[in-house]
Order: C-alpha cells, then structure tokens, then sequence
C-alpha cells in the first residue's frame, strides 16, 4: 500500500487548504484513511478519518466545523478541507491507512498499518 499526500503549503490565518491522499495498493475494497498531524514538539493527533464500507467519518473535535474529509473512491483520493486555519494548525501532516475496524480508536496512531510522508501545513498569523 502507498499513500501519497499533498496539498500542504504556508496559508494566512483564516485562510484555506485541501490536502489530498492518493492511494494505490490496496488488495482489499473495505479500509479506513485517516488524517493525523504532528507539530514540533507534540504527539501524533488524530485529525479525521474516513471508512471504504460506509462512508462513516471521524472527526477530532478540536477541528470539528472547520475542517471536512471527503473521498473520491474511483480517484482512490481522500481529501481534507481545511477552512478558517489557526496558527495552531501549524503541523506536519500525514495519511495513513488500515484495513481494520478502528471506530472510536482511530485516533491512535500506532494502530494504523500504513503511513505517507507528511506535508507542512503552516499557517501564519
């Protein structure tokens, strides 16, 4: 499994970003890709995540209202629309991918199976 992520960039506070996932690998069609980030000198944070099966999506609460994850499965892409961006937004951020059934542990990253690089996401004040 592959997981390319793009999109990130340095955006004025209140300012705007899409994030996108391109997927490639997968050997079964019911999987979960998630969003997490990492600022420097913080832990991994769960950001959202969305199901293959059901469309089900996940959300941190931290960001809920402000950002949106969204799939395009014949893209094999998942997106995170990042509105009204906040300093604090500044981190490093990361798809990943499991074939498992997480529900509400997804927010642990040491359960994912598989990781993309990361792209810097920096907002400005």
């Amino acid at each position: 499994v592959q997981l390319q992520a793009s999109g990130g960039g340095l955006v004025q506070a209140g300012g705007s970003l899409r994030l996108s996932c391109a997927a490639s690998g997968f050997t079964r069609d019911d999987y979960v890709i998630g969003w997490f980030r990492q600022a420097p000198g913080k832990e991994r944070e769960g950001v959202s995540c969305i199901s293959s099966r059901d469309g089900s999506t996940y959300i941190a609460n931290s960001i809920k209202g402000r950002f949106t994850i969204s799939s395009d499965n014949a893209k094999n892409t998942v997106y995170l629309q990042m509105n009204s961006l906040k300093p604090e937004d500044t981190a490093v951020y990361y798809c990943a991918a499991t074939g498992r059934l997480l529900l509400n542990l997804w927010t642990l990253w040491s359960l994912w199976d598989y990781w993309g690089q990361g792209t810097q996401v920096t907002v400005s004040s």
